[in-house]
């Protein structure tokens, strides 16, 4: 919903008095298109606005962030540009809200004009598990080692295992071992990435690109690069992301296989979910939060209480689909694993948090209903690789 009155000192009245059951937006992204529109149409295309920000909402300050980066990009769209250099148009917004909509408040400047334009969207409803919902997580160790574990695959005759110095084939027959040697030293919290398709693998890490096979035995080269890493994040999409070569988060520049190109904010791991038949993808960030895209990339929420590793998993009961978060924390404490679900884009828990005896510093989804955890233990300091597993509850 947007409407538009005459004369800034009406602000306050406007933030009690607005009718709270007036027609909203659906979600944020509609609230902020159609206030930007109004701001460039009174600016005219190509002119400079500055924009002033005010909370006065319950939204952390995560998602205020996200609300400004998001009207920023939607003047863009619209053919104008934020500026604070000789400006023609000076806008004031304040974002308010209650119990079933945010409000944002627009007091726009320009010349003798002072109009202003209210915006509005739902708030989402409150929402418990979804009935026959419940989850149970569970682990099993497949590897553990003092060098630190950067991935792990599951082969039908036994584990491909990629560490900092080596790419492994750990079969009941022994062990294969092939030696890899950086054109540079590794950074401090190195991370790589196994991806194998039948005979074949590719191996991803910092600044390289390694491929191989282990049918009929174990082979690699090995040669520097900066191609971006493949990932294969749930039965929804494969992302292709470009690596941060000397440290451990990837750029933002992303490609999805729809064809889709976007530069997004640099984040550490990426996962996608299914609800209600539209693909979501989900970016833990730098910052703490958690930003949800639809199928275009575009932002349509955030979650600020995940930590920084995100896999995802299909069973055959409830959704089928499931989003497999770590708990925020510090470095040296045990982690969990919980499994959730996306019920109007707000997270709901499916399961009890999975205890581990360390932090997460791997995790990777496996495909079905299992998913990867590397942790460094805290009691022994040696690296445990699990296969995190999804199981239907009774």
């Amino acid at each position: 919903m947007i409407a538009g009155v005459k004369g800034s000192a009406v602000l306050s009245a406007l933030l009690i008095l607005l009718p709270w059951d007036a027609r909203a937006a659906d979600d944020m992204a509609g609230a902020i298109r159609e206030l930007a529109r109004k701001t460039v149409a009174l600016a005219g295309r190509g002119e400079p606005v500055s924009v002033n920000w005010r909370n006065l909402s319950s939204l952390p300050s995560g998602d205020f962030n996200q609300a400004r980066i998001a009207f920023d990009a939607a003047v863009r769209d619209a053919g104008g540009r934020v500026s604070d250099v000789a400006p023609l148009v000076d806008a004031r917004i304040t974002l308010s809200d209650n119990a079933s909509q945010f409000l944002l408040v627009e007091e726009a400047h320009k010349g003798d004009d002072r109009p202003v334009w209210i915006s509005s969207w739902k708030r989402p409803a409150a929402v418990g598990p979804p009935a026959g919902s419940a989850l149970t997580l569970g682990k099993k160790l497949v590897w553990e080692q003092v060098e630190p574990i950067l991935d792990v695959s599951i082969l039908g005759t036994g584990i491909l295992l990629l560490s900092p110095s080596r790419l492994s084939l750990q079969e009941g027959s022994g062990t294969q071992s092939l030696p890899i040697t950086p054109p540079r030293p590794w950074p401090r919290d190195l991370r790589g990435h196994l991806r194998v398709n039948g005979g074949g693998f590719k191996a991803y890490l910092p600044g390289v690109a390694c491929s191989g096979t282990v049918e009929p035995s174990l082979t690699m080269e090995c040669h520097p690069s900066d191609e971006p890493w493949t990932l294969d994040e749930g039965p929804h999409g494969v992302l292709l992301a470009n690596f941060v070569a000397g440290r451990n988060y990837f750029d933002g520049r992303v490609f999805a296989a729809n064809g889709i190109r976007k530069t997004l904010a640099p984040f550490f791991s990426v996962t996608s979910t299914e609800e209600n038949g539209r693909t979501y993808w989900l970016l833990a960030m730098l910052d703490g939060r958690t930003q949800i895209l639809d199928a275009a990339l575009e932002p349509v929420g955030n979650i600020a209480s995940w930590g920084s590793d995100l896999a995802a998993t299909e069973t055959h009961c409830g959704s089928g689909s499931q989003i497999l978060a770590t708990k925020p924390g510090e470095a040296r404490e045990p982690d969990a694993v919980r499994a959730f679900q996306l019920v109007n884009r707000t997270p709901v828990p499916l399961s009890a948090p999975l205890e581990l005896p360390g932090p997460v510093t791997a995790f990777w989804s496996l495909g079905g209903n299992t998913a990867l955890a590397v942790v460094n233990n805290i009691d022994n300091s040696r690296y445990q690789a699990y296969v995190i597993t999804v199981n239907c509850g009774e």
